[in-house]
C-alpha cells in the first residue's frame, strides 16, 4: 500500500487514464523505474501489471523508455498491435538533467511516425526524474 507521501502520484496515475479492471503490459521495467509510481498503477487497476512475455490483449501499455533503448518507433508500433480498441500506452521517459533523457523532439517524431497522439507530460513524484504522456492512436 503507498504512503500518504505518494499519493499525489494517483492524480498522474488517473490523468494518464489507468482505470479499474485494466489489463496493463509494462515494457522497459529497470531498477531506475519510479517504483512508487509503478504500486499507484497497479493499486488503481486492482492487479499486477504484466511482464513483457505476455502475449494476450492489453487495455494499456506502461513503457518505460530511455535514450539508448533502441528505436522507440518501432516499440510503439509493437506496442499497438497488443492494444485493445481504445487503448494507450503510457511513455515514460527520464526528466531533464537525466543523461539517458528522451530529447522531446524525438519522442513526437516516434509518435507522429507511429500514428500516434500524445497528451502533455505528467511529471512522476517530486524529483522529476520520469513523465508520462498518454499515448493513443489517431482516429
Amino acid at each position: 500500500m503507498a504512503n500518504e507521501g505518494n499519493r499525489p502520484q494517483g492524480g498522474a496515475v488517473k490523468k494518464l487514464g489507468f482505470a479499474h479492471d485494466q489489463i496493463v503490459l509494462e515494457y522497459g521495467y529497470d531498477d531506475d523505474v519510479d517504483e512508487s509510481f509503478r504500486e499507484q498503477v497497479q493499486e488503481v487497476v486492482g492487479s499486477p501489471l504484466e511482464e513483457e512475455d505476455y502475449t494476450g490483449v492489453v487495455d494499456a501499455v506502461l513503457l518505460w523508455w530511455r535514450e539508448g533503448d533502441g528505436d522507440l518507433t518501432d516499440e510503439l508500433v509493437d506496442c499497438l498491435a497488443l492494444l485493445e480498441e481504445g487503448g494507450f500506452i503510457a511513455l515514460v521517459t527520464p526528466g531533464s538533467g537525466r543523461p539517458d533523457r528522451v530529447a522531446a523532439h524525438d519522442a513526437q517524431e516516434a509518435c507522429a511516425t507511429a500514428g500516434l497522439t500524445a497528451s502533455g507530460a505528467v511529471p512522476l513524484g517530486g524529483d522529476g526524474q520520469w513523465h508520462a504522456q498518454r499515448l493513443v492512436g489517431r482516429r
